[in-house]
Parts: C-alpha cells; sequence; structure tokens
C-alpha cells in the first residue's frame, strides 16, 4: 500500500467539499460510469455541470436522472461532442465558448478502451488515441484562454494501464498498423495522455499562466468503459472481476478527478488515485508516477506531433 496521509487514514471523500455554489464544471464523458458520477458529487454542492458527450440519448437521460435527485433546478446541460472527431470537438468547443462564461475545471474523463480490432477516426488516428489523446489535447487548447481567465484546472484521467504497455510512445506507427494490440494500444493512449498533462504543465510555468494542470486515475471501477467496447472475453472478464474486492464502484473511482478538480494544494507533477491494494482500490491519494512519464524528449515530441496532427498550434 501507498502511504499518503495528507487526508488521513480514509483519504481523500466528497466530505472534503465545502460549498461549489458559483462554480462550473466541465466533463467530458458525463453521462456515464465514473463521469456521470463525477457529476452528481459536483452538483450536489450546488455547482454547475457542463457535460461534453457523444450520445444525446444518454445524456438526456443522465439530465433527467439528475434533475430528479437534485431538483429541476440543478443546473446541469450536456453540449454533444464526438472526440474521435476534430470537427465535431471545434464545433462544441465553439458553441461553450458562446455559452459557458467561466470554467473553474475542464475534466478530460471520457475515453475509449481495449477496442478489439484497430480502427481508425474520420480523422485518420487510431481510434484509442484519437479520442483518448487528440480529441482532448485539441478540446484543451481551444478551451484554454477560458479556463485561463479564472485561474482554472485541467484534470486528465489517466489510468494504471500506462504501466502495462510499450512505457514510451510509438512515434514510428502511431497508427499501430505494424503491431496492434486492444490492450497495448489502450495503454499508449493513457501513457500520451499523461504526458500531454506535464508538458503541458511544463508551458504554463515557463510563461507564467495561471492554470493547473493534474493527473489522476480511478483505479479498478466498475463502470461501463470496457463493457462498452472490448471484446466479448474482456468483458466476461472484467464483469467476474466486479463481483470481487479487486473492483470498487464507479462512485468511488469518480474521486480522484472531483478531488483534483476541487482541492488546493495539490502538487502537480503527481499521479492521483486510489493508493490501497496495488493502487487499485481504497483510499484516494497521492500514488506512484513511474520516471518513464515525465520523459521529457518524448513530451516534448508527442507535444509537436500533437500538434500537428490535430492542427492546433498552442498559443503559449
Amino acid at each position: 500500500m501507498t502511504t499518503d496521509t495528507a487526508f488521513g487514514p480514509q483519504g481523500w471523500t466528497p466530505d472534503c467539499l465545502s460549498s461549489l455554489e458559483g462554480r462550473t464544471y466541465l466533463i467530458t464523458g458525463g453521462n456515464a460510469g465514473a463521469g456521470f458520477e463525477a457529476s452528481r458529487i459536483l452538483l450536489s454542492k450546488g455547482a454547475k455541470v457542463v457535460m461534453l458527450n457523444r450520445s444525446v440519448e444518454r445524456s438526456t437521460t443522465a439530465i433527467a436522472t439528475l434533475k430528479k435527485e437534485f431538483g429541476s433546478d440543478a443546473d446541469v446541460s450536456f453540449v454533444h461532442m464526438d472526440l474521435a472527431v476534430l470537427d465535431s470537438v471545434r464545433e462544441a468547443s465553439s458553441e461553450v465558448m458562446k455559452a459557458v462564461p467561466q470554467i473553474d475545471a475542464l475534466i478530460c474523463n471520457a475515453a475509449i478502451a481495449q477496442v478489439p480490432t484497430q480502427k481508425l477516426t474520420v480523422d485518420g488516428f487510431e481510434s484509442q488515441l484519437g479520442v483518448n489523446h487528440y480529441g482532448h489535447f485539441l478540446l484543451c487548447g481551444l478551451l484554454f484562454d477560458r479556463i485561463e481567465a479564472l485561474q482554472g484546472r485541467i484534470v486528465v484521467v489517466a489510468s494504471l494501464g500506462y504501466k502495462m504497455g510499450l512505457k514510451t510512445i510509438q512515434f514510428d506507427d502511431m497508427n499501430w498498423d505494424k503491431n496492434y494490440h486492444q490492450n497495448k494500444t489502450y495503454c499508449h493512449s493513457k501513457l500520451a495522455q499523461m504526458m500531454f498533462a506535464y508538458e503541458l504543465q511544463d508551458k504554463i510555468k515557463a510563461i507564467n499562466k495561471n492554470v493547473k494542470v493534474y493527473v489522476c486515475h480511478p483505479g479498478a471501477s466498475a463502470t461501463s468503459l470496457i463493457t462498452t467496447s472490448g471484446n466479448f472475453v474482456t468483458r466476461a472478464l472484467y464483469y467476474l472481476m466486479t463481483k470481487t474486492p479487486m473492483v470498487q464502484t464507479a462512485e468511488r473511482g469518480a474521486y480522484p478527478e472531483v478531488m483534483c478538480a476541487t482541492e488546493s494544494g495539490l502538487e502537480e507533477r503527481a499521479l492521483y488515485g486510489p493508493i490501497g491494494r496495488m493502487e487499485m482500490v481504497g483510499p484516494v491519494g497521492r500514488g506512484t508516477l513511474e520516471p518513464y512519464a515525465v520523459d521529457k524528449s518524448v513530451m516534448t515530441n508527442l507535444w509537436v506531433v500533437s500538434e500537428e496532427e490535430t492542427g492546433r498550434k498552442w498559443e503559449l
């Protein structure tokens, strides 16, 4: 077990939160799993939540459920956005800039995982890299000025899977044409997300901007992530795991991202999540960050590639 006593033996929980009235949180994939639970927690403290989701139907259902729980005045809405389509990200960002005057934190929560066979996005990217990394890279770039205006935050929801892949970025074959593997390719995309966040931290500090960037992971949580994109065997195995103490609830899986979006005094060059058994379940705090996740030369190269692929040159 990792030792982190910053929040006591129970770790960080929503009980640490005070009122969030007057604050606005954007969250990708806020209509299901840990994203939905994060939306619930934020709303329970009086915040405004704007979801950025792909499914109109699921978003409508999620909002109805939340309003039933918190009342018709609960300030929750959604903007349609498909992270797999860069034009959709651009359109959603434009709508947010018109309709959302302040952003206290952007939580990059949405993801796809363990896609059984290689698929490409409409923009020509390997699907997991395209959705998990490139889509969020573009979104953060387009909304950065609005976030910075309020000295807000960017929260990147990563995965412990980053430890299980190549442990670097495969620049010579970003689409995995030669060696596609549903798990290793997913791990590649999550490592890319983390490296983006840590490189963004460096760039912000170099120019004295006022945006905090945090990285977290949900541990092993009973969400719909694998059940909606993995193959039959992966889904079956994960279902069995959810019936054991090795997997926690989606609500507990949401704690790290809510903490990173709201808690003061956090370290940026860190990875937050469960610190119990294998850092997959248990109290939430600061966990282990492997050195290869902050390899500066790889981070810098990935940033250049990401700007080229998304067509978004960050003005930093």
